[in-house]
């Protein structure tokens, strides 16, 4: 199998978080060739067009990190990434929403894309208020026992929230926004926690290098203009 994924991208550390977790060294995580590219859009192993995107051995696609993280749960039970019975994988399943659709798209919804400024106006209000009540929801969401989001060990939720973290950690200060986590004392115990785990610390390793990576690109692309 083979997991498409770039190293700053949160929802392909998302899905390598999970791969990480379970061990699971039959998968190949690589970048796509082309990406970013005019040609993405036809050379796509997904008709979506977005990473990450796993492609299993007989060719069948399976696009959207949270798609991947339940098929690789499924197909691979052991460890478990989600609770012991629904209600545990309830409150897993809550977190990781929390972390995709208020804290990541919302980081998304202000950065503009590639290549194009932050956004203004209404649209990085609105974005700003998501982050903020994500923010607080997960400041009061968050278990922290172990040093884990909930039930005192490693879950689909780690998987997305340490991503999420370091995105407002790192780009909204760039884009002139306040990081929220200072201000959430239970969220900045599990941030601090959670950065020393190996799994997350390889993870994080790998974002820290691609956005190393993007701050470079934009550097030459800003001193050839």
């Amino acid at each position: 199998m083979r997991l498409y994924s770039v190293d700053l991208s949160p929802f392909s550390s998302k899905a390598r978080m999970v791969v990480y977790a379970k061990g699971l060294d039959n998968i190949e995580v690589t970048p796509p060739k082309g990406f970013l590219t005019p040609a993405w859009r036809e050379t796509s192993p997904s008709a979506i067009g977005r990473l990450p995107i796993l492609v299993l051995d007989d060719g069948h696609v399976i696009p959207e990190s949270g798609v991947i993280a339940e098929y690789l749960e499924e197909t691979y039970p052991e460890p478990t990434l989600l609770g012991a019975s629904p209600r545990e994988s309830a409150a897993v399943r809550a977190l990781v929403n929390v972390a995709d659709l208020y804290l990541t798209m919302n980081v998304f919804m202000m950065t503009g894309g590639q290549g194009r400024p932050p956004r203004e106006g209404p649209v990085r209000e609105r974005a700003l208020a998501g982050i903020e009540r994500g923010a607080q929801s997960l400041e009061q969401m968050l278990d922290g026992a172990g040093g884990f989001a909930c039930l005192g060990r490693l879950t689909l939720a780690d998987c997305a929230l340490t991503p999420a973290l370091f995105m407002l950690e790192n780009v909204l200060p760039a884009i002139g926004a306040d990081n929220p986590i200072p201000a959430n004392p239970r969220t900045a115990s599990y941030w601090t926690a959670i950065q020393a785990h190996p799994i997350a610390a390889k993870v994080l390793a790998e974002m820290r290098r691609g956005l190393a990576a993007r701050v470079s690109a934009v550097a030459a692309a800003e001193a050839q203009a």
